[in-house]
């Protein structure tokens, strides 16, 4: 498993709904709200094999009330 990390910025006043539609996937390992530019921050673990954009387009990107994500992915550096 790979550890990804996507942001979300939700539509205005839609942050709790688009929260509890995340945690109700069970697909997110950890779940913030977060301030700033960003309303949400997910820690997502996937299969070694699973396309990323693939996954969070159709599994996260898709839940009504987001209007934009943002997709990190970690690299062990050391």
């Amino acid at each position: 498993m790979k550890p990804i990390f996507v942001q979300l910025r939700c539509k205005p006043g839609q942050t709790y709904e688009v929260a509890d539609a995340i945690y109700k996937t069970e697909l997110v390992s950890e779940l913030y709200s977060t301030s700033g530019e960003w309303d949400l921050l997910l820690k997502v673990y996937i299969k070694e094999s699973e396309e990323i954009g693939r996954f969070v387009n159709e599994k996260i990107a898709c839940i009504p009330g987001i209007e934009r994500s943002l997709t990190t992915i970690t690299f062990t550096a050391f």
